[in-house]
């Protein structure tokens, strides 16, 4: 599903397991996952163990499908990757000349997206961000924070003319979600494009992380209770 709302771009990809959910159904669903926490060091233990399902060895099909959208026509756009793991779609959006800054708390992930992507990386401290690293790549204007999501700010970076959301917001834990979209929200530049893919499940039958997210409508209504 896609839907424009301002300079709010969301596209839902519909995962289905235990069947279609009825309206009446989302509060009870979303009240199985509210107390489920994901801490920063587990999805850190994941990237040691190789336990990465979510890591697709391809550029996304959904980011290749929506990219004219995101673009409206323009150039040099700057991005943001939320929880950006080693996504292939940054080098692939870095060579179409575009700029791209990730957040990622495993430097084991943002190593290996270099390496892979064979390309050569500085590291650096983040002297506005204790305890945080950058990783640099020498040819492309690929920027990557290794941080906690909720310390990197407009500060650092500025702000973004666009955001690919591929699975960010499935993956922060779900009582966080209100701080998540303050972030995003103040990372955008006035003509950002947000792109979202989103999953819809029953999260009584899985218990995540993905976690679960509501319909489109309640997705939205995320970001308009700011």
């Amino acid at each position: 599903m896609f839907y424009k709302s301002g300079s709010l771009m969301f596209v839902s990809l519909m995962f289905m397991l235990g069947g279609k959910p009825s309206w009446c159904q989302t509060s009870k669903m979303l009240s199985a996952q509210a107390d489920r926490v994901m801490a920063l060091g587990e999805w850190e233990e994941r990237w040691r163990e190789d336990q990465t399902g979510w890591h697709r060895p391809h550029v996304n099909k959904m980011l290749e499908s929506n990219i004219e959208k995101v673009l409206d026509g323009r150039k040099g756009v700057k991005f943001f990757f939320p929880l950006c793991g080693k996504a292939l779609d940054m080098k692939w959006l870095a060579d179409m000349g575009h700029s791209v800054v990730g957040v990622e708390i495993a430097e084991k992930a943002i190593k290996q997206f270099f390496e892979e992507s064979n390309m050569t990386y500085s590291e650096e401290t983040v002297s506005a961000l204790p305890g945080a690293k950058v990783y640099k790549s020498s040819e492309r204007n690929i920027s990557l924070y290794q941080c906690d999501l909720y310390n990197f700010s407009s500060a650092i970076e500025g702000q973004f003319g666009g955001i690919w959301d591929r699975g960010s917001l499935v993956a922060i834990n779900p009582r966080d979600r209100q701080k998540y979209a303050a972030l995003i929200t103040s990372l955008m530049d006035k003509d950002c494009r947000y792109l979202l893919d989103t999953l819809l499940y029953n999260p009584e039958v899985y218990k995540g992380p993905p976690f679960f997210c509501a319909r489109r409508a309640s997705t939205k209504s995320i970001w308009e209770e700011l």
